[in-house]
């Protein structure tokens, strides 16, 4: 008995990978007892979440924190422009966390290279973390 748990644990790790590689869009029905047979499918999408953090660049001039600013701001406009940003916001407060967006990328590479070119990342003033987000498709976002 004892040899069998390690081919138990790798399956279990195997089904989990093999889950991590489900394709994107999944179909499911909502779990309502009054429904009918004639309920519609619920598509759920994956989103990308950038968490933004305080970086390592030490404080900068007034002037030159403003034209870090702007052109933060300006990357944001055309990432909304573009159709790849969702959701973008500020936190309340002035703790290590900045702010968060939402993109709509195909893959977490594109949704990367995307916060790479925004020049407070590129000058250190912010970083920036990706993560997968589901939900279901227009419940958010149209």
């Amino acid at each position: 008995m004892a040899k069998l748990l390690p081919v138990f644990l790798l399956a279990v790790f195997l089904t989990v990978v093999v889950a991590a590689f489900l394709p994107r869009s999944i179909k499911f029905k909502p779990a309502v007892a009054e429904q009918s047979d004639t309920t519609q499918q619920t598509e759920v999408k994956k989103y990308w979440t950038v968490f933004l953090t305080k970086g390592p660049a030490p404080e900068q001039d007034a002037v030159t924190a403003a034209l870090i600013q702007e052109k933060h701001m300006s990357h944001i406009r055309r990432l909304a422009d573009a159709g790849k940003l969702m959701v973008a916001g500020s936190f309340g407060d002035s703790g290590r966390m900045r702010s968060m967006f939402i993109l709509d990328c195909k893959d977490s590479l594109e949704a990367v290279r995307l916060m790479e070119s925004d020049t407070a990342v590129i000058t250190q003033y912010l970083r920036f973390e990706v993560k997968p987000w589901w939900t279901v498709k227009n419940c958010v976002f149209k």
